[in-house]
């Protein structure tokens, strides 16, 4: 038995990176809107599955002119993907600062924190069932190119190039995010603003700014997020409602706030979730990542990264 697990343990932890790299984009966009925003926002996994849709939509209706999803090299994707996530993000955006203009805004002046959590399951639900309407219940794919898996270390694990393209651009992302975060004035007064919102607004700040681009940053990397996971799986209804556990998961025990710690707390996530597939069942999935949630915060209860302003 002990043998086996060793043998498996090298793939379980390449799937687990793979599939924590995307939890961890949108963990990201969610530690942000909750640090700023104060209120968890479920809306955030429907955002998740509508940039996958509207960028899947925008390649389907620009093929006859960008020439396809294209590829490169032994990727299925090229230019033509960059196009169309482009437009979805641009689609995802407009939906996040919809919901706020109609919806969240109202509810910040003159309701509570537990308003806008109710009111945010509520048109996650609305959200969920209209993709549902629109684009029907069967789940779809960016391309049905058929991929072979290269062999990394003698063989014990088998990844694709699309698969290590999205590890490697979902790192890429975090530390660009936390550089813009650090070093740009738009991310201090980000910073700032999640740490003393009335404060920043005395000196100056403006927060309206701000909240819009916290919407905006949180859209885009859900967007990301959705097409990473359409090309390495495939796009369903109930995506964002499947991962909502996981990114909330992923947020806390990172610490709320931190860009890093959404991201670390993105692949212990994932890899929890990779093994108790592999080594328990499918079904132990959710459990087992809340359970090192529940272990780490017993801990730590701040997360593994505490936000500093």
């Amino acid at each position: 038995m002990m043998d086996l697990v060793w043998l498996t343990l090298p793939q379980v932890i390449a799937n687990g990176l793979l599939q924590g790299s995307a939890i961890a984009l949108g963990a990201i966009g969610l530690t942000l809107t909750y640090s700023i925003l104060r209120f968890a926002n479920f809306t955030h996994g429907e955002t998740i599955s509508w940039g996958g849709y509207f960028t899947l939509t925008a390649l389907a209706a620009l093929t006859p002119w960008i020439g396809g999803i294209g590829k490169w090299g032994g990727l299925t994707f090229g230019w033509g993907l960059v196009v169309a996530l482009g437009v979805g993000v641009v689609g995802a955006s407009l939906l996040a600062l919809a919901l706020d203009r109609l919806l969240f805004a109202t509810l910040r002046r003159h309701g509570s924190a537990i308003t806008l959590v109710i009111a945010s399951f509520g048109a996650s639900l609305a959200l969920r069932n209209l993709i549902v309407f629109v684009y029907g219940p069967e789940s779809v794919q960016f391309t049905r190119e058929l991929v072979i898996a290269d062999r990394w270390l003698g063989g014990l694990v088998r990844v694709t190039p699309d698969q290590l393209a999205v590890l490697g651009l979902s790192a890429a992302l975090a530390v660009g995010l936390t550089v813009f975060l650090r070093f740009t004035t738009t991310g201090r007064a980000m910073r700032a603003t999640a740490e003393n919102p009335a404060l920043a607004q005395i000196t100056g700040i403006d927060t309206a700014h701000v909240v819009r681009t916290v919407w905006v940053l949180g859209a885009v990397l859900a967007t990301l997020a959705g097409v990473f996971i359409g090309i390495t799986a495939q796009l369903r209804p109930e995506l964002g409602f499947d991962l909502l556990l996981p990114l909330f998961a992923a947020a806390i025990l990172g610490g709320i706030g931190s860009v890093p710690g959404a991201m670390l707390g993105g692949l212990i996530v994932g890899l929890a979730e990779s093994a108790a597939v592999e080594y328990l069942h499918a079904g132990y999935r959710n459990a087992v990542g809340f359970l090192v949630l529940i272990a780490i915060l017993v801990i730590r209860p701040t997360g593994l990264f505490a936000a500093r302003g």
